[in-house]
């Protein structure tokens, strides 16, 4: 006997988003960022010099480095499919955006199978909605859509995604990857052969993306989930044969993944057990709080309402599946060094449970959602304006004080598109709102509606009217611009102490042949990294290299660097 179901939802209330809104959302969020722009630190600059090194041929295509330094994560893909596009792109084309390219595709990749994997299990029977005495509840499919519109949007409103989703980092490539994993298992009842496909492509996309654990976590749940899940409208399941050799595939294919790993030495082992301490504590709850809103506390509301099933006997995969996918992604942010790119992969499971809260929220729940997402969101847009509008004109004065105070030698000017743009989406903004307080109460995805076109909004905002500064404040190229003048002629730089991203940002963007200082080569310049207090190495012989200046990144104090000539 089945567990009550809490979903009540009428036919009138799963009501389609319009496709063409939905993917002018999509792209909204999709394109700020990746265009425009260069790498900027610390993260993204360092996967594009290891890119860049790959196409010159100065390093190892199964053993990517930088200036002879391997990753930090030991990942292959991203760095394969960055350099790739490199070498693929036109002349006409910048190198920098020509890597970004198939990033893109990959958060399109994420947005596609969250969309696709809260419909497969939105279509699972203890999931559909209870049918009424006489007639009138949702459709399977329109209910299906519906909550998937939901998860997608769900998907694109929490916070964490939007600097994340768009750097060219193995992160970005984790993220594709587990969700096209997370789609797999959600769709294996219905489309077998197409959803094994993916799943053999997910997980070996996400080992070769430098997260071959978690891909052995993710998958083997995934086929303990498929294999005892006894409520499928198809057959009974103990009749359905098909039902185990899916999930021994799956299992194959986790040990394939896990033997490539093996040979090509990505298996790792970083675990690091998290210091009971209240700081410790308390930035591991910020992160939670802050990075998975808000779908966090809607996916806590599905856990309460759908507790029924949740602790039944039978396997409900709806919940199942995506929670188990929470807490492999949550356990592994607790215990690694970068627990906000850990956590980003917990994203497309967060949201599906997020969807499932949808048919039972009350309305003053939504009513509640409503507000505060719109006073969140039109605060913060407003703020983006009139920051924008001080560097422009200097008032108010306050701000433009700020910018002068925080990034000192910017000098902004107006671009026409980014204002026409942003305009255009404020406007948007400013209708979308006005629909929203009207009487269209139906759509059962309304509630998520805000979040997701508010984050769409900021996020543009800040990646056409402020682009110009956050250019300046966040990459390299003011400090490469200003070594650059002082290292006349350019020839070979001899480096000290330097950090992964600042070799990046001088290869790539200064053009600078670098050697390590204890090179044979005898360059007439160094390039170093000072001590805490500001002074030079103890490694550097003055009898040989005398200072030359002291450069620093024009918004960042600590990102100093001291140039030195040979004497």
């Amino acid at each position: 006997m089945n567990s009550p179901n809490p979903a009540i939802v009428a036919q009138a209330a799963v009501r389609r988003l319009p496709r063409g809104s939905l993917l002018l959302l999509c792209l909204a969020y999709v394109l700020p960022g990746f265009v425009g722009r260069d790498a900027w630190k610390t993260a993204d600059i360092t996967g594009l010099g290891f890119m860049a090194e790959l196409v010159q041929g100065t390093a190892s295509w199964l053993h990517p480095t930088l200036m002879g330094r391997a990753p930090e994560n030991p990942s292959l893909l991203p760095y394969w499919l960055g350099a790739w596009f490199m070498q693929w792109s036109p002349g006409w084309l910048d190198a920098d955006f020509a890597v970004r390219l198939p990033f893109l595709l990959l958060l399109v990749l994420a947005l596609a199978c969250t969309w696709y994997g809260t419909y497969y299990l939105a279509r699972s029977p203890r999931a559909q909605p209870v049918a009424f005495a006489f007639g009138g509840e949702a459709q399977p499919k329109d209910y299906a859509r519906a909550m998937a519109d939901g998860g997608l949007l769900a998907f694109m409103a929490c916070l964490g995604l939007a600097q994340l989703g768009h750097e060219t980092t193995p992160a970005l490539a984790q993220l594709g990857f587990a969700s096209l994993l997370f789609y797999a298992v959600s769709a294996l009842h219905y489309h077998p052969r197409t959803a094994l496909l993916c799943a053999i492509s997910g997980v070996l996309g996400l080992a070769l993306s430098g997260a071959p654990t978690l891909a052995l976590l993710f998958l083997g749940g995934g086929a303990a989930i498929h294999l005892l899940d006894r409520n499928h409208e198809a057959e009974p399941d103990e009749q359905d044969p098909r039902k185990g050799l899916s999930a021994l595939l799956l299992l194959c294919a986790a040990g394939a993944s896990a033997y490539l790993s093996l040979r090509l030495d990505l298996w790792r082992w970083k675990v690091e057990i998290p210091k009971a301490t209240l700081a410790e504590f308390n930035g591991a709850m910020q992160l939670l709080t802050w990075f998975i809103w808000p779908a966090w506390p809607l996916a806590l509301w599905t856990m309460w309402r759908w507790r029924r099933q949740l602790f039944s006997r039978e396997i409900s995969r709806h919940l199942a599946w995506p929670l188990w996918y929470v807490l492999v992604t949550l356990s592994s942010t607790l215990t690694t060094g970068s627990p906000d790119r850990t956590l980003l992969l917990g994203l497309p499971a967060f949201a599906a449970l997020a969807a499932f809260a949808l048919p039972t929220l009350k309305r003053q729940v939504a009513a509640l959602i409503d507000w505060f997402t719109l006073l969140f969101f039109c605060g913060c847009g407003f703020t983006i304006w009139v920051v924008w509008i001080a560097m422009q004109t200097g008032f108010p004065s306050q701000p433009a004080a700020n910018v002068a105070r925080l990034a000192p030698g910017f000098e902004p000017h107006f671009n026409v598109l980014a204002f026409v743009l942003a305009l255009g989406a404020t406007l948007v903004w400013a209708r979308l709102v006005k629909w929203r307080v009207g009487r269209h109460r139906a759509a059962i995805w309304k509630s998520l509606a805000l979040p997701a076109s508010g984050a769409a909004l900021c996020w543009t905002l800040l990646m056409t009217l402020w682009m110009p500064l956050l250019n300046y404040t966040q990459s390299y190229n003011a400090l490469v611009a200003h070594t650059l003048e002082r290292i006349q002629p350019v020839g070979c730089v001899e480096t000290l102490g330097l950090g992964a991203s600042k070799i990046a940002a001088f290869q790539f963007y200064g053009k600078l042949q670098l050697r390590p200082m204890q090179a044979k080569a005898q360059c007439p310049w160094l390039i170093s990294e000072p001590m805490e207090d500001m002074s030079p190495p103890r490694w550097v012989d003055s009898t040989q290299w005398n200072l030359q200046a002291q450069l620093r990144h024009p918004a960042d104090g600590n990102e100093t660097i001291l140039l030195f000539r040979r004497r």
